[in-house]
């Protein structure tokens, strides 16, 4: 399991936020210049519902990139959940620039924080069962460490961020290598010390993995009932199991008392709904 990110990284963020920011604005807000240049004015962001807070940084980055003396202030922790409807910032600053960095801003926001709350709601229903959330590589595309800092945001793991920080061999890989044997084998000879995972479809492929003892077996789509034998046929070997595919929040709770160590779900960072948030100007304080 990877070590949470406690901190997002500021250059992730940085470009990120400079990408969004040239895609919405180009050569020029044009309608921003319809307001006179040195109006200053005192807006909100609220919340229309309940919500996990999360990507202050990548808000904070926009509004300081268009102009050094916009204010923001915070009424809402990271990794915070919160009731609707509720205030989560307060900013003032120069008009034009505020409102040309609006949509960036809640874009980043709602959608990390859209699947911080996800993320919630899974971890949640696993509470006092030992097993552990983790997400996949499922993810916006460009969006990849964000949605995995806001899974964390939401109580749940990281598994690997790409394809180089881990081993997942799968049944191509396996094909490709002529056997299981062979793709374990070869991933121990590169000596990389990252996790070796093997992706098993059938209870057969799992008797054939669990005495290479791989750091951890997927179990891919395998009903509750195969879920129960797999646990107890890897009592002896003590690998770490994970069960993917076809896992939703009705289901979740029944996979986890099945006894595996982690449960995989791409919902919580490809099948989300984006938070429902909105910038509101509150009082105009300068205007020539």
């Amino acid at each position: 399991m990877r070590q949470k990110m406690l901190q997002p990284d500021r250059d992730i963020v940085y470009q990120q936020v400079k990408q969004a920011l040239a895609e919405d604005i180009g050569t020029g807000d044009i309608t921003a210049q319809l307001l006179p240049q040195e109006q200053v004015i005192k807006a909100e962001i609220i919340t229309r519902e309940a919500m996990v807070l999360c990507g202050k940084a990548w808000v904070e980055a926009v509004f300081a990139m268009l102009h050094p003396a916009i204010q923001l202030e915070w009424l809402a922790e990271e990794g915070q959940w919160l009731e609707s409807p509720q205030t989560l910032a307060c900013l003032q600053g120069p008009a034009r620039e505020l409102l040309s960095g609006e949509r960036v801003a809640l874009n980043f926001l709602q959608t990390f924080s859209a699947t911080a709350t996800q993320t919630k709601r899974y971890v949640s229903l696993l509470k006092g069962t030992g097993c552990s959330l983790l997400d996949t590589r499922k993810t916006l595309p460009g969006l990849r460490y964000a949605q995995k800092y806001a899974v964390v945001c939401g109580g749940g793991h990281n598994h690997r961020m790409g394809l180089f920080d881990a081993f997942l061999i799968k049944e191509n890989h396996i094909a490709a290598c002529g056997s299981i044997v062979a793709a374990v084998e070869k991933a121990r000879d590169q000596q990389l010390s990252v996790l070796i995972e093997v992706e098993v479809e059938s209870l057969e492929e799992l008797a054939e993995v669990l005495p290479l003892k791989p750091d951890r077996i997927m179990l891919d789509n395998f009903t509750l009932e195969q879920l129960k034998q797999a646990v107890s046929m890897n009592s002896e070997y003590a690998c770490q199991l994970e069960a993917s595919g076809g896992i939703n929040l009705d289901n979740l709770r029944e996979v986890a008392l099945t006894g595996v160590d982690f449960i995989s779900v791409g919902a919580v960072t490809k099948s989300i709904n984006a938070i429902d948030l909105s910038m509101r100007v509150r009082e105009v304080i300068k205007c020539l």
